[in-house]
């Protein structure tokens, strides 16, 4: 019963969507490259919304993908941060999530999420890698809306960078998280969500205790 309230009201938010962009669902298909009848379903709680389907919803209709997450039911924590102390248990409850739900197949570590990182801080030295980030950094924070950890931290992080302040080493360090944040290549991909996230989130604070000890 419950289940198909929150498909109620999914279908509520994307009726009402839809309305406002004047799109009907054979142009939301055309958009999404989701079928008519999968949209049609999922609009009248026939069928329960995959993390896919809504990543494709919030790109298109220009809505932050947490308000469909949270429409469809699935569990999203606001704000929630993971504390220094905390990351490697919250990999290994990562890790136990992901095996249980068989969301990846690859490793999550806190070792992979460093060796993304370190190439991460060779391209944002590069012309190309800072354009990106001063260009990509405000569309991907908008596109997850407010919810997020390390939301604060990270806009730090981007002001740092824009403005220049810091030594190189600094500024490459910042923009080794900056670039985790807004590629949508991660550990963990975005739309699983709010796990989706996690992986940004430990990036973030390897990288703010790294700043942290240069201060």
């Amino acid at each position: 019963m419950a289940e198909q309230k929150m498909d109620n009201q999914l279908g509520l938010l994307l009726k009402k969507l839809l309305k406002e962009r004047s799109l009907s669902m054979r142009k939301l298909s055309e958009l999404t490259d989701i079928d008519t009848a999968t949209i049609s379903r999922i609009i009248n709680g026939k069928r329960k919304a995959q993390p896919e389907h809504l990543q494709k919803f919030a790109d298109y209709l220009g809505v932050p993908i947490s308000e469909l997450f949270i429409a469809a039911g699935f569990a999203v924590e606001e704000k929630k941060e993971i504390q220094q102390s905390d990351i490697n248990m919250s990999v290994e409850s990562i890790h136990k999530l992901l095996e249980a739900s068989n969301l990846i197949d690859s490793e999550f570590s806190i070792a992979s999420v460093k060796r993304q990182l370190a190439n991460y801080e060779q391209y944002a030295q590069t012309e190309e890698g800072k354009e990106s980030i001063l260009k990509s950094f405000g569309e991907k924070l908008k596109k997850i809306g407010s919810l997020g950890p390390f939301i604060s931290q990270l806009k730090d992080m981007y002001e740092r960078f824009r403005l220049n302040k810091g030594t190189p080493r600094e500024l490459a360090i910042a923009g080794s998280a900056l670039i985790y944040f807004i590629v949508s290549v991660d550990v963990i991909p975005d739309y699983i969500f709010p796990v989706g996230y996690i992986d940004d989130a430990m990036a973030i604070q390897l990288v703010a205790n790294l700043l942290t000890i240069k201060q």
